[in-house]
């Protein structure tokens, strides 16, 4: 009798266990959609249109749609070397700022039926929907809220036009898995010829509706800065780390970080250009993103478990240029190498776990099936045995997100020497981590341990990776003497050019600081017997040596041509003086200048960051002629130099920069202010 009361309870016991079920979902889960689209992880975006010919980022509004005629435009090419590059769709801007569609809409005389392209039949969206369908990637669209052509903005009226703007990309061109609207709303623009500046009350686009709306056309598209997903934080492709999918309803959150266990899903998407600008510009044809930093990128973005949506620029043809395609390749080549071989892949594992949920999910390369614990065990470790010992240097982690995200810290150990020794701490898993060791390991066991979690964990990736080794990409710049340092953390030959030339190994080595009195083009890569590093390009213009400050309105404006970003000159230090506010430079002699570059403020801050300016020049420091006024673009959600071409080079020993606007306070600041010549 008392052997069955003992079996009794022991079947009970482990029915009890066996019954367990595994984790359910805990706090805000993914919609399917979000899922599916997380999984994507890269894509791309083409910015493309009137700006591609003004060579503006923002355009006004009052551009001739007769301006648009690619000379060459092929949909197809540009939508293989996305797919070959590794990216699963691509992201059109039909509509930027300026209002021009780039499909034959019915809701304005705005569009691309107005231009010669295809004698007025053209539809870019229809080109790019086939494009993409054709190669098997995925098709989004951009349409810009903010419209500076219609004399209906902030009107009723515009809401009404701009909800059948999405009506119709949604509806005519199949199946649409992003669509994207810019937080860029409100302020100058042409509208119908009233040349004002015009605000939006709150809600004014009415998002509410137009979710609805996507939900109805396109229950399976992704709505960016509306619903489903949010903005990353910046215009440099990173976000923040610790980081969460999840934002809070009441109190909102960190764009970069999230919100920790937050009652919304909205993971982020980080974007940034292959170029600073987002549109085309000959003048930044060297100045593309090299392997190297588009790999730091997407490690900062897709490594911290966000998506990365990085845009390329078609030029005037209507062709991506060979540096971004070098480029592009160049980056899919060392993300291909770092996933080449999982050392953990197939590894035998260890550790508790609810039952149909074993550790060995961590190892068999499914990302569906998932390790968890009974409830209640605290701090889980999962032990893993490698076949052989592996030399690797990144791990790679992952939750599986239809459940929630959970874990708030981790570390993971490694066999050394006879014990446990820890060599990777984290916060955050989510979708995704991919982190970097401090210095490569080699062992045959490792193990995983869960430090905190406020739910369940549940981990679904598990790998352990080796980065790759590149040539790196030097770094070129100038010194206080002005002239051109070339450093690099190779010790192999860097070979240079000043002439815009592409570097051979013929070309110069670099033995020392380059004088370059006038500015030029300055290219640089390494050579390893016949392997051949990513080129360094960076433009110069005139150097600041002998150059002196004749005027200024207030403030050190000596900051802002000592060639030193990290300094810059405001008009804030005795009290906020309103622009407009300038300084006059004595350039030391008499050049001839074909334009200017403005840098804002690098210390994270936009006060005082000059959108609008005046810049004039002189050649007795008396007389002075405007030769440039207008608008730095996006410069607070992108704050990288801007260079702004002259019209036709004028000769002259002086110039005088003038801040007219500041996009936050009332003050004007300058990094950087320089000087572009030549014929």
């Amino acid at each position: 009798m008392q052997h069955a009361r003992i079996f009794a309870a022991l079947f009970a016991a482990a029915s009890a266990a066996f019954a367990q079920p595994a984790a359910g979902p805990w706090g805000a889960v993914p919609h399917e959609r979000q899922v599916a689209w997380q999984k994507l992880e890269y894509y791309g975006f083409v910015h493309f249109g009137l700006n591609t010919w003004t060579d503006r980022e923002w355009g006004y509004g009052n551009e001739d749609p007769k301006l648009f005629n690619p000379s060459d435009f092929d949909a197809r090419a540009i939508a293989k070397i996305c797919k070959d590059a590794g990216m699963k769709g691509l992201i059109l801007t039909a509509k930027h700022h300026d209002g021009f569609c780039l499909w034959p809409t019915k809701t304005t005389e705005h569009n691309i039926t107005k231009s010669p392209w295809k004698n007025g039949k053209g539809d870019l969206i229809a080109d790019f929907a086939a494009a993409c369908k054709a190669e098997g990637i995925k098709l989004g669209i951009y349409v810009s809220p903010w419209d500076r052509n219609t004399p209906h903005y902030a009107k009723e009226k515009y809401v009404e036009m701009f909800h059948e703007q999405i009506r119709e990309v949604l509806t005519n061109y199949g199946p649409v898995f992003e669509i994207w609207f810019d937080g860029a709303n409100g302020g100058d623009g042409w509208y119908g010829g009233a040349k004002e500046k015009r605000t939006i009350p709150p809600d004014y686009y009415r998002f509410g509706e137009v979710v609805e709306m996507v939900r109805k056309l396109q229950p399976e598209c992704v709505v960016w800065g509306a619903g489903d997903a949010r903005w990353g934080g910046s215009e440099s492709g990173h976000v923040g780390y610790p980081h969460w999918h999840t934002m809070d309803s009441k109190r909102g959150g960190s764009s970069e970080n999230g919100f920790p266990h937050g009652d919304t899903w909205m993971p982020a998407e980080g974007d940034t250009s292959i170029r600073q600008g987002w549109f085309w510009h000959a003048r930044e044809d060297n100045a593309v993103k090299s392997p190297e930093k588009l790999f730091q990128i997407w490690l900062d973005c897709v490594g911290r478990g966000a998506n990365l949506i990085l845009n390329l620029p078609p030029n005037r043809a209507g062709r991506l240029h060979a540096n971004d395609i070098s480029s592009l390749n160049g980056f899919r080549a060392m993300r291909d190498a770092l996933l080449a071989e999982d050392f953990a892949k197939g590894a035998r594992t260890s550790g508790p776990a609810a039952p149909q949920h074993p550790a060995s999910a961590l190892t068999d390369g499914d990302d569906e099936s998932y390790w968890t614990v009974p409830e209640g065990t605290a701090e889980p470790v999962a032990e893993i045995a490698l076949a052989k010992p592996a030399r690797f240097d990144a791990i790679r982690l992952g939750e599986q997100i239809r459940l929630g995200q959970r874990v708030d810290s981790f570390a993971m150990d490694a066999w050394i020497g006879g014990a446990w020794k820890e060599i990777q701490s984290g916060k955050t898993i989510g979708y995704q981590v991919i982190l970097s060791l401090s210095a490569p390991v080699e062992t045959d066991r490792v193990r995983l341990r869960i430090t905190k979690s406020t739910g369940t964990p549940c981990i679904s990736r598990f790998s352990l990776l080796k980065k790759p080794v590149a040539l790196s990409s030097p770094v070129v710049s100038r010194d206080t003497e002005g002239k051109i340092v070339i450093q690099s953390k190779s010790t192999e030959p860097l070979h240079y050019t000043t002439d815009g030339a592409e570097p051979s190994a013929g070309a110069p080595v670099y033995s020392g600081p380059l004088a370059l009195p006038d500015g030029g083009t300055v290219k640089v890569r390494h050579f390893s017997g016949k392997q051949a590093g990513p080129v360094t390009s960076r433009d110069f213009g005139m150097p600041k040596t002998g150059w002196k400050i004749i005027a200024v309105t207030t403030g050190n404006a000596a900051a802002a041509i000592d060639d030193n970003p990290t300094t810059f000159w405001h008009t804030h230090s005795d009290g906020e003086k309103n622009p407009p506010q300038g300084f006059a430079v004595d350039l030391g002699r008499s050049v001839n200048i074909t334009g200017f570059t403005y840098l804002p403020r690098q210390d994270g801050t936009a006060h005082g960051m000059t959108d609008k300016y005046r810049f004039e020049l002189s050649r007795d420091g008396q007389k002075w002629v405007p030769v440039a006024e207008g608008e730095f673009s996006n410069i607070k959600a992108n704050p990288v130099e801007q260079t702004i071409p002259l019209k036709k080079p004028v000769s002259a020993r002086y110039f005088r920069f003038t801040g007219l606007h500041a996009v936050e306070k009332n003050h004007v600041s300058a990094a950087e202010i320089g000087v572009i010549t030549g014929n």
